[in-house]
């Protein structure tokens, strides 16, 4: 993990994602590359996203006027810089090879969607702020986008400091390739992590790897891990409810199928633990 990209807006709840995004980049000897997006005057009002459902997402970035928009550009760079400083990463102007993490510092014009699908393949992982239970707009466009367009995992972190990031580790195993691709996006974060979990949910008669299968993966990297299993009536609360017993602080999972995306979206597993679990999520959509 090299390239840690996060969308940056003057805004509490980035703030602290920013935050934590530089800590990460500490503990992991990785580059931040921070992004504020400025909408196009007739993209302000519509996306070309299709609108999955209102409850969702809200596409598109509110209307705003050139000066207001300066000014949130600046605002943005300010803390993106002021944070940097706070955490002793110097601001570089281009990519360059260097003993210790460096800042980039990027404004992009557009949507979410061309955001993320620009920059997210280039990245090797992107950390945004979960939006509030009940909130709209930017935050949910910001989330779903990087989940879908980003083409790499997305660390999805609470409104609140976190300072247990990483440091138990739970995966929630479902013998499905997302997961297992997850595992493998995290391994810098597994292997540093003080204790790692498998959590699966009923039995695993589908095809697919086992939860012994990926804990003998983990093995080969070193990682020993624990494995834990639950009745899977209600697979996302047999979740928390073991991350939470087990004093975990990072949950580490695939994230929707595309054949069932629609209707995964509108309440599955994977929307009760990515958009309305209070934890820090590390998911990838595969």
């Amino acid at each position: 993990m090299k390239v840690i990209m996060v969308p940056v807006a003057d805004r509490p709840e980035c703030r602290i994602a920013l935050k934590e995004a530089f800590r990460l980049a500490r503990v992991v000897s990785a580059n931040i590359v921070g992004y504020h997006l400025r909408p196009h005057r007739e993209e302000q009002v519509r996306s070309h996203w299709p609108r999955l459902t209102d409850s969702v997402i809200e596409t598109g970035i509110p209307e705003t006027s050139e000066k207001a928009s300066r000014l949130n550009t600046a605002n943005a760079e300010r803390l993106f810089r002021s944070t940097a400083a706070e955490h002793d990463i110097p601001i570089a102007r281009k990519p360059r090879v260097s003993e210790g993490p460096l800042a980039y510092w990027h404004v992009m014009v557009g949507t979410p969607e061309k955001l993320f699908s620009i920059i997210g393949p280039t990245s090797d992982c992107i950390v945004v702020s979960r939006p509030k239970a009940r909130a709209s707009g930017p935050g949910r466009a910001f989330l779903l986008a990087a989940l879908l367009r980003g083409g790499k995992p997305l660390l999805v972190l609470p409104q609140k400091p976190q300072p247990r990031l990483g440091q138990r580790i739970l995966i929630a195993w479902n013998q499905g390739i997302p997961v297992a691709s997850a595992v493998t996006a995290a391994l810098p974060l597994l292997q540093r992590a003080e204790e790692v979990h498998l959590v699966c949910c009923g039995d695993e008669s589908s095809p697919g790897p086992k939860m012994a299968h990926a804990g003998n993966y983990l093995l080969h990297w070193g990682i020993e891990s624990r494995q834990h299993r639950c009745k899977g009536r209600d697979p996302a609360a047999e979740i928390m409810e073991t991350y939470r017993k087990l004093g975990c602080g990072l949950l580490v999972m695939g994230a929707y199928s595309r054949s069932h995306l629609r209707e995964r979206i509108l309440g599955g597993v994977t929307h009760r633990l990515l958009a309305k679990a209070d934890v820090p999520v590390f998911a990838l959509h595969a």
